[in-house]
């Protein structure tokens, strides 16, 4: 069961996750959002390379595991895989009566489905907005 993600709702999310103001990232359509620790050029295709490539799940490949972190700062989960720069949100809404490991195993699909539909919803360009010490 998949359920409409609200964009705004996930842009703000993942602002609140993501406190580091040197990071930018690229959000995808179902939640997961490719951090850029060495951004350059286009970042929308910079995140597009990183997730067509880390983000499809394969069976008995690394790429199918996962781990599962609780937020304290938002509503949810953040469901990490094979790829420490890649994070897919799973809120509340998704998934609130499931033990743990089903919220890892959605998560890992909502992966699979950024991961092979490649559809960017946002882009946050931190390049150069950097806190002057």
């Amino acid at each position: 069961m998949m359920i409409a993600v609200n964009t705004e709702m996930l842009i703000d999310t993942w602002r609140r996750i993501l406190t580091d103001s040197r990071k930018s990232w690229v959000l995808f359509e179902h939640g997961t959002c490719v951090v850029l620790t060495a951004p350059s050029g286009e970042l929308a295709e910079q995140a597009t390379a990183l997730l067509k490539e880390f983000g499809p799940v394969h069976a008995g490949s690394p790429s199918g595991d996962f781990g599962v972190t609780d937020l304290k700062d938002a509503d949810g989960w953040i469901v990490t895989g094979h790829h420490n720069d890649i994070l897919t949100y799973v809120g509340l809404d998704e998934s609130q009566e499931l033990p743990e490991i089903a919220v890892g195993l959605f998560g890992r699909s909502k992966r699979h489905r950024d991961g092979t539909e490649l559809h960017v919803v946002h882009v946050e360009d931190k390049r150069g907005s950097a806190d002057p010490e």
